[in-house]
């Protein structure tokens, strides 16, 4: 294939446009030499010029060298949880049509959605009902926006901001009344239905398919009803959900169970499946005397107050760190299998597959890292939890998608020891060693500067580089959630600075979220070579300010004069 043709249809220079005619740019982008660019994605995409396992933020970095267009990141916005109903409907299209269309006035690139399984597959196996869904698309595609779509094979509600209620399907549902084994559970034996256990991913128990099957089934079906949409790239990334609130991760605090911040958590394995799965492999290592843990606590407890998290606790010992290299385990593997699935059926599509980890900061500078290790992160002194989901995503050619940007440590209460800027540091870090493209979320509402230019900071965190790309960058951020609050003038206004310095002061440009064909996933990397990367590495160094700022004191000073101004007016 010519390289010509190769660049064009990675990098989709503007449709219907002469080979010989150069895009329109805003014209305030004097700086940006548009034949430079246009030439070296011509002449410099190579398979030889650029790494083979580069993510495609380097590839499409390199192929805008010398242009500050290389410094945009594209931001998305999460639409809220119950756009489309529990029964499976779109109530308020001409609402959300206004307010789509002031987001893409105010630049923003695309919006994300949930897409529910207890929704779509809710009367029965394969009886699938994308209308809905099809209808909302389109109207995100009439306003211009692009589209992040979560496969979201979750229960919403239970988890911290969840506003609607909506299942598993109540046919899965009703296979648990007979084997309440198929769900989460803790020691005590108490249940959550909020996803499947990962005991059953391979277990035929549903109506004669896997949990893995149904999830591939389902997001076949979902290939095959939005292919225009596809076609059109407007739905431009696929987040494969992986476990409560989509993230990857066991549902170690839910809060319907009773779980307030900062309790440590509880682990999620013991129901029938898993405990069968731990006994089997315990005894293979040679200690068919070992048990699941007994002496974790519960939810809202402190790592003190239990024998595993106490310093020199159980999980300093052979046997438990044993049971925590099978437990985080058994999540990478579920996460490899699923990503696998999504990438067989997304292939030759112009996607991004995504994943996304959670950013439990709670307990981070405690040496057990409690929370960290309930959830299934096994990220303690001298092991990195993070790597090895970094490495196992890469071959998937998939991103990791990381929560909490918004965090500041001095925000946090100091019996949390919690870390937010340093977790967020060591996670982002270790993707970019392991070549992997890293996008982010904010973890909780936050519609004030300082919040936003702590995103600003770890989106790029060595700054602007206005020759050509920045040494670090992310690529994309999707900000938590559209909702009246935000379009409330005053924070509309700082947001909608945010999404111009998210750009690097550029404007808005469509061929910015353009994504690569999906190739298929290279061979399985075996679990040894995954666990290699616990290895810890050293942090890259992060700037102590953003060099992107919205304002700060003095900006919000002279927005409260104005309120009050216009109030008296």
């Amino acid at each position: 294939m010519a390289t010509s043709v190769v660049a064009s249809k990675i990098f989709r220079l503007p449709k219907k446009m002469a080979s010989n005619q150069l895009p329109e740019f805003p014209s305030d982008q004097k700086s940006f030499e548009l034949k430079n660019v246009v030439g070296n994605i011509k002449s410099s995409y190579t398979p030889q010029a650029v790494t083979a396992n580069a993510p495609t933020s380097e590839k499409i970095s390199q192929s805008i060298s010398n242009s500050p267009l290389a410094n945009y990141v594209p931001l998305f916005v999460m639409l809220p949880l119950g756009v489309i109903t529990r029964e499976n409907e779109f109530p308020d299209q001409a609402t959300m049509e206004r307010r789509l269309t002031e987001l893409r006035k105010a630049g923003v690139d695309g919006v994300m959605v949930d897409v529910w399984w207890g929704v779509i597959e809710a009367k029965g196996p394969k009886q699938y009902n994308w209308n809905s869904y099809k209808r909302l698309f389109q109207v995100v595609q009439k306003c211009g926006l692009r589209i992040q779509a979560i496969m979201s094979f979750h229960q919403c509600g239970g988890n911290i901001g969840d506003a609607v209620y909506i299942p598993l399907p109540e046919w899965v549902l009703a296979i648990g009344e007979g084997d309440k084994d198929i769900f989460y559970t803790n020691r005590f034996g108490n249940r959550n239905p909020e996803y499947l256990s990962l005991g059953v991913d391979n277990l035929p128990i549903f109506r004669g398919r896997t949990a893995i099957e149904m999830y591939r089934d389902f997001m076949q079906s979902f290939r095959d009803e939005m292919v225009d949409l596809l076609e059109s790239e407007t739905i431009m990334d696929i987040e494969v959900g992986l476990g409560p609130a989509g993230e990857m991760r066991y549902p170690s605090y839910p809060q319907d169970q009773g779980w307030k911040f900062p309790g440590i958590g509880e682990f999620q394995c013991y129901d029938k499946y898993m405990k069968r799965e731990f006994k089997d492999i315990a005894a293979k290592a040679g200690h068919p005397e070992w048990d699941l843990p007994d002496d974790t606590g519960t939810y809202n407890d402190t790592p003190e107050k239990t024998g595993f998290f106490s310093a020199n606790g159980t999980y300093l010992s052979e046997k438990g760190k044993f049971f925590l290299t099978w437990y985080s385990n058994k999540l990478i593997e579920h996460g490899d299998q699923i990503l696998d699935e999504a990438n067989k059926v997304f292939q030759g599509c112009s996607v991004r597959l995504s994943i996304k980890v959670s950013g439990i900061h709670w307990w981070y500078t405690d040496n057990s890292h409690a929370c960290e290790l309930t959830s299934g992160y096994y990220n303690v002194k001298g092991r990195d939890g993070y790597r090895p989901v970094a490495r196992m995503i890469s071959s998937h050619y998939a991103t990791l998608n990381f929560t909490c940007l918004e965090m500041i440590n001095s925000e946090q209460p100091a019996d949390a020891k919690s870390a937010p800027e340093q977790l967020v540091q060591q996670v982002l870090s270790g993707g970019w060693v392991e070549n992997v493209d890293i996008a982010g979320e904010n973890a909780l509402s936050r519609y004030d500067r300082k919040g936003y230019n702590q995103i600003l900071l770890n989106v790029r965190p060595n700054g602007v580089n206005k020759y050509g790309p920045p040494k670090y960058k992310m690529v994309g951020v999707t900000y938590l959630r559209l909702s009246d609050e935000l379009f409330e003038s005053k924070n509309f206004k700082i947001f909608k600075q945010f999404v111009k310095k998210m750009h690097a002061d550029m404007d808005y440009m469509r061929e910015m979220t353009d994504v690569p064909i999906l190739r298929r996933s290279k061979s399985k990397i075996p679990i040894e070579k995954l666990l290699e990367a616990t290895e810890p590495i050293k942090p890259i160094s992060w700037n102590n300010v953003t060099d992107m700022s919205v304002g700060g004191p003095f900006a919000d000073f002279l927005d409260n004069i104005l309120d009050k101004f216009f109030i008296l007016k």
